[in-house]
């Protein structure tokens, strides 16, 4: 089921959520942080609880690629998560949708 089309928001609704997106942004980037800390350790294998960088020349390929990617998507989702929340929120308090 196709959403009809929202109209444009308005230029104030627009400056009056970057605050709200960027304080938005910041806690969803600590908390995206949390959950990947959390997930590597639970599919890492070793001692080492801490995800490879890729300049780490002790870890294969293969692990460094598969944290990358893990914490890309994570981040991703909860970006997308936090982003989508916050607008809903400001609809809710302002009667407008702060994106374009």
């Amino acid at each position: 089921m196709r959403m009809p089309a929202a109209r444009q928001p308005s230029t104030s609704a627009k400056i009056l959520y970057r605050p709200v997106g960027i304080v938005s942004s910041i806690a969803g980037g600590l908390l995206a942080s949390l959950i990947f800390k959390q997930v590597w350790k639970r599919v890492s294998r070793g001692d080492n609880a801490d995800p490879p960088t890729p300049l780490q020349s002790e870890y294969a390929f293969k692990e460094t690629m598969l944290a990358a990617l893990l914490q890309g998507a994570i981040f991703a989702g909860v970006k997308a998560l936090i982003q989508r929340q916050g607008a809903k929120g400001f609809q809710r308090v302002t009667g407008e949708w702060p994106g374009s």
